[in-house]
């Protein structure tokens, strides 16, 4: 039984909840026509005959979309099925031109998968994917851009969606969240969603039941459409509060079909929920079952990157960082690539402080990104190198960077420039602490009374006359031997 559990009047509850995440797949052309499935444009500028279900009008599977879909579902740890088959999925929206959405019922694609996600307290879980099936994505309605009517944007129509359904498995709002990051962070890694949920090119729907703790599952909601991990777990909170208002009212949950308003931090009814013979599947009859060959997924997956839960194990074991710091770095692939190219024949560690600390640090006080940072992996790498071989030390480093940032100078020209070289000289160091010192007599008798902390004042008086540029170590040594 989860620790997570909701106080309602009559004791304690649990919540159930397994989400459907559709991640838009990465490719030129859409999944059965040969538009484009770049994001934006003028509104029905990447619309074909197909996209716009004119007559006669005939869908050809699109290789690369099933290629992804393989890709992600390798990623996953599921089984890939070498024969599936696409069928009809019937309904009427003003933006499903065809009254029909091709889809995958039966026969998916891909079969049962794991993903492991972490939890704040380092717990690993383990969420059941049921499936990954391909599908068509409908079009875009849009109400606000006519006193009167409403229009109708096709660009999306067609475009090639994996909808991946994980199993009942998540019992709290930080598991959904963690899933959903984890899902994010596999298909980006792959290449095969981008995962900008501003975009609506990753979405989920959120299903949510709650019962008293060992009972068997209860009426589920669907949320539709939801397009952050924030919300995701808002969702979750505020749709199990309602459920369990219900329930100990002496109501019966709906199932339904309801949508998340981040405004008002609750969900409301949107449509009674269709179950699958409300539908009315059918084989697709302008498609043949899709066969796999074994030699090519072998191929697909040989060619796979470095996964994440992989790379973060590597981080490990090579550059002897923490667990919580490979996480961290592994977040995203462009930030463990920075990572290894500046650890590269580094200190690995101090690698990970600088980059989790005020590299990032810089980067969300500046707005920018990896990409776009002032300050590269060679410039950083550089940096690291004069903090190893002693021409600057830790504090000096930070004010290099600091301007490394501002002006994307290098750091040895900066270094050269405000003269800010370490000073290791020892003759130099002892003239500081002799001075400190002979200022200070009143404290130095202190601390020969006893009071050891006053050491470090005169560690920071001696480093605050040398500007800060005396070599930290030479001058604890120095003013641990005036002091006898």
């Amino acid at each position: 039984m989860s620790s997570y559990v909701l106080e309602g009047n009559t004791g304690t509850w649990e919540i159930v909840v397994g989400l459907e995440v559709h991640a838009q797949v990465v490719s030129q052309a859409k999944l059965f026509s040969g538009a484009s499935a770049e994001y934006g444009g003028a509104p029905n500028a990447h619309v074909s005959f197909v996209d716009a279900g004119f007559p006669g009008m005939l869908p050809v599977i699109n290789r690369e979309c099933v290629a992804q879909a393989v890709r992600t579902g390798l990623g996953l740890q599921a089984q890939i099925n070498l024969v599936s088959r696409f069928d009809r999925k019937n309904y009427f929206y003003a933006d499903l031109p065809n009254g029909y959405q091709i889809s995958q019922f039966a026969h998916p694609v891909v079969g049962t998968g794991i993903v492991e996600i972490e939890l704040q307290d380092g717990t690993i879980k383990k969420i059941g994917i049921t499936r990954l099936h391909l599908e068509q994505d409908a079009g875009k309605s849009m109400h606000d851009q006519h006193a009167s009517k409403s229009v109708i944007d096709l660009n999306r129509a067609g475009v090639g969606l994996m909808e991946i359904v994980s199993e009942p498995d998540i019992r709290s709002p930080e598991e959904a969240g963690a899933y959903l990051r984890k899902i994010r962070q596999i298909v980006r890694y792959l290449g095969t969603c981008d995962g900008n949920m501003e975009e609506g090119s990753m979405r989920a729907d959120v299903n949510v039941s709650v019962r008293k703790p060992g009972e068997a599952f209860r009426t589920r909601c669907e949320i539709k459409n939801v397009n952050s991990v924030r919300f995701v777990m808002h969702a979750v909170e505020a749709e199990a509060q309602r459920q369990i208002a219900v329930w100990e009212s002496g109501g019966v949950v709906e199932q339904e079909t309801r949508l998340y308003d981040p405004a008002k931090g609750e969900t409301r009814s949107m449509r009674s929920k269709e179950d699958a013979h409300d539908y009315r599947y059918f084989p697709e009859p302008d498609l043949l079952p899709l066969v796999l060959e074994q030699e090519w997924v072998d191929s697909l997956k040989a060619a796979l990157p470095e996964l994440p839960d992989d790379k973060r194990r590597r981080f490990c074991e090579q550059y002897g960082i923490t667990f919580y710091d490979a996480g961290v770095l592994t977040a995203e692939q462009t930030t463990a690539d920075f990572y290894e190219s500046v650890a590269k024949g580094r200190d690995a560690k101090l690698a990970a402080n600088w980059i989790s600390g005020d590299f990032f640090a810089a980067l969300n006080r500046t707005g920018k990104t990896i990409e776009t940072s002032p300050v590269s992996a060679l410039a950083l790498g550089q940096l690291l190198d004069l903090i190893s071989d002693q021409t600057i030390n830790g504090r000096i480093a930070k004010d290099v960077f600091e301007e490394m940032v501002e002006t994307g100078a290098s750091p040895s020209a900066i270094v050269e420039a405000k003269g800010l070289r370490q000073v290791t000289d020892t003759g130099a160091i002892d003239q500081a602490v002799t001075a400190v010192l002979a200022a200070n007599q009143d404290k130095v008798a202190e601390y020969k009374s006893g009071k050891d902390k006053l050491f470090g004042f005169f560690v920071g008086q001696v480093m605050k006359a040398m500007a800060g540029k005396g070599n930290p170590a030479l001058v604890n040594e120095a003013v641990k031997k005036q002091l006898g």
